[in-house]
């Protein structure tokens, strides 16, 4: 059964199950809702969650387990020679994988039928042409055991696919059948919902933090794997990069860290000045019509995607700047793509980060501190400049840090704005590149990640992490720091 339709079935029984469980409860008093322990409504949610719960709760793990099990008992089949070591594995289950989910699709569309997609023989021209019908294209030659691994694969992937469908409706009307004998008068229904609600609030806050740890613990693992293979002294002491995938890389991570510097620096000098006193400007001139136009309009720089902030820098801002410093102008730009390109982008797309952090905690200053300050014979741009700013500025660098840790972790606009080049160099008219770049770069295309030149994407990663997770520490310290003091 598909798995749109056994999420639309429970959600059906789960609707169902809340009007009927809240129409016996009040048939059951006799329509004297008075006479209930509980609001007919808490009767019916009772129906409701035993039916959904349970049965999305099985599913979520059905679908997380199955696909462990089902590799366990396929690579089981495979030659211990095709599998000697982690990389020939992930390979190996990599082509099993595609070759099944290449003849689901054949079969869905009609291709080949259940029977001869089990009985299909190793001919590598038949089978390409065949799947090929369907749309799928192999990107290696069909082998004995990968073919029939991926007949395996596919047949216990759908065993367990109905497996689960039924195993899920059962426990779905299982829940519907208890929560339906149980609704009663004297059921204190209220209880039960407020503790499951209680319970899924906390199983939701689990999930975030245990999803956060897992991101850690990926990260953590795969860089102890890198470290192993590969001196740590030379990765974060040597200042060149220079990967090759057929050994003797040289993996410094310095000159891609003073690129996402160097490009953070600039992009800070262009948001923090405009962002600053766009925030002033709303905060204190502003009429409430301006401001009920310019913030909004400032704040939809924020939800542009970042890729179109990469297309802006490589098509227009990248040309511009070649015009003007470039062999037809002050001739100190060689190419488009430069520091300076993805600096001014990137700045352009801070601005709001800075301006609506900066307008919050401009408005945070209590309205006395500027009565006073007029009481005293100060100009509005007296107050601003020595009561106002002092007041705001913890929460303003928290606004900044803030902005830089976005600057620091911002992959498309270098990409495309500032070139590939991994150097240290103080000129902003040159092409450089950054520790998202070069991650991107590494884990592009079939990665052998038992190889040091895979593995550093993930040393990156946590080098990444720790240095964006030490700026908002610090930037959410300040900003609380300011709350406590002004509210």
């Amino acid at each position: 059964m598909p798995l749109f339709w056994l999420i639309g079935i429970v959600a059906l029984m789960a609707a169902a199950g809340y009007v009927l469980g809240r129409g016996r409860a009040v048939s059951g008093v006799d329509g004297d809702r008075r006479r209930l322990h509980s609001l007919p409504s808490y009767y019916g949610m009772n129906v409701t969650l035993k039916v959904a719960v349970p049965a999305l709760t099985l599913m979520i793990v059905w679908l997380i387990a199955q696909p462990i099990f089902v590799e366990m008992r396929v690579t089981g089949m495979i030659d211990g020679a095709a599998i000697s070591d982690s990389r020939n594995a992930d390979l190996v289950m990599s082509d099993v994988r595609r070759l099944a989910f290449g003849l689901d699709r054949a079969i869905d569309q009609g291709v080949l039928t259940s029977s001869e997609a089990a009985q299909l023989q190793v001919d590598p021209g038949a089978i390409r042409s065949t799947l090929g019908q369907a749309g799928v294209a192999l990107g290696s030659e069909v082998t004995e055991q990968v073919l029939r691994a991926a007949q395996q694969y596919r047949l216990l992937a759908t065993r367990g696919a109905w497996a689960m469908s039924v195993a899920v409706l059962l426990l779905a009307g299982g829940g519907f059948l208890l929560a339906m004998r149980q609704t009663d008068a004297e059921f204190r229904a209220r209880n039960v919902v407020e503790r499951a609600v209680h319970l899924i609030l906390i199983s939701a806050a689990c999930i975030a933090i245990l999803t956060t740890l897992g991101i850690v613990l990926s990260l953590v693992f795969n860089t102890v794997e890198f470290f192993r293979i590969y001196p740590a002294s030379e990765f974060f002491l040597s200042t060149t990069w220079r990967p090759s995938f057929g050994g003797g890389s040289q993996l410094g991570i310095l000159p891609l860290i003073w690129g996402t510097l160097y490009i953070s620096l600039i992009a800070l000098i262009v948001a923090v000045p405009i962002g600053l006193f766009a925030a002033i400007y709303l905060a204190e001139y502003a009429s409430k019509e301006v401001r009920g136009i310019a913030k909004p309009a400032l704040e939809i720089l924020a939800g542009i995607p970042t890729i179109v902030y990469g297309l802006f820098a490589l098509l227009t801002v990248g040309p511009l700047l070649m015009r003007i410093f470039g062999d037809g102008g002050l001739g100190w730009m060689q190419a488009s793509t430069a520091v300076m390109t993805a600096g001014l982008v990137m700045g352009i797309m801070l601005i709001p980060f800075v301006s609506s952090l900066s307008d919050d905690v401009i408005n945070a200053v209590p309205q006395s501190m500027r009565d006073g300050s007029y009481g005293l014979g100060a100009t509005q741009s007296e107050t601003i400049r020595q009561v106002i700013l002092p007041a705001a500025l913890p929460g303003i660098v928290g606004a900044v840090l803030l902005a830089a840790s976005r600057a620091i972790g911002e992959t498309m606009i270098v990409v495309l704005g500032a070139g590939a080049a991994a150097r240290i160099s103080g000129n902003p008219f040159e092409s450089m590149t950054t520790v998202t770049a070069k991650i991107v770069s590494q884990l592009t295309g079939d990665a052998d990640f038992g190889s040091p030149e895979a593995l550093v994407a993930f040393a990156l990663g946590m080098t990444l992490f720790v240095l964006t997770l030490g700026l908002n520490v610090f930037a959410l310290y300040i900003v609380r720091t300011y709350r406590e003091q002004y509210e």
